[in-house]
């Protein structure tokens, strides 16, 4: 199982930017799919998760700001991101949870500066 993250890139404070998590298989066998980031000396956090009923949940800092969509017929889950900060500058990473099983994917770099 893969999942391989795109999308990001070097946007001015204020912009938007849509990651994409792409599956390699049907992202239905996954309880809950994820977007983590992790900045330059901090620890990996939750950004926002979407579970298999459609629930989705999102880190205080990113609250109206982001969020977490899925396309079941393109296997591809998204973060939308509005009114970026120069804080959520990070590597984003997707995550997918089946079972006992964790799936993380490559990260994509999202830079926030002017």
């Amino acid at each position: 199982v893969q999942l391989q993250a795109s999308g990001g890139g070097l946007v001015p404070p204020g912009g938007s930017l849509r990651l994409s998590c792409a599956a390699s298989r049907s992202i239905s066998i996954y309880s809950t799919i994820a977007w983590y980031r992790q900045a330059p000396g901090s620890e990996r956090e939750l950004v926002a998760l979407l579970n298999s009923g459609g629930t989705t949940d999102y880190a205080d800092s990113v609250k109206g700001r982001f969020t977490i969509s899925r396309d079941n017929a393109k296997n591809t889950v998204y973060l939308q991101m509005y009114s970026l900060k120069p804080e959520d500058t990070a590597v984003y990473y997707c995550n997918g949870r089946a079972g006992p099983n964790n799936y993380w994917g490559a990260g994509t770099q999202v830079t926030v500066s002017s």
